[in-house]
């Protein structure tokens, strides 16, 4: 299992799977081999939605958004 961690506040903000990650490795923009962080809006979520992203993991997203108009996470082995 890994974990997404907020950037802004260091709150873990879900678990998620290899699969998922591997998902979210190949939607998006890495910059460099050891990324392990990604930024989010509400677009960003709604195209990974639509682009068949797991429910639960999409879910993990929106939740840890709330608010705001957009975040950074970075994700951990445990």
């Amino acid at each position: 299992m890994l974990n997404l961690v907020d950037k802004e506040t260091g709150r873990v903000v879900g678990s998620i799977t290899e699969t998922q990650l591997e998902y979210l490795q190949a939607q998006l923009e890495e910059e460099s081999p050891e990324d392990t962080d990604y930024w989010f809006d509400v677009a960003s979520i709604d195209i990974l939605e639509e682009g068949g992203a797991d429910a639960a993991l999409v879910q993990i997203l929106r939740t840890a958004l709330g608010e705001r108009d957009e975040m950074e996470l970075r994700w951990e082995r445990v």
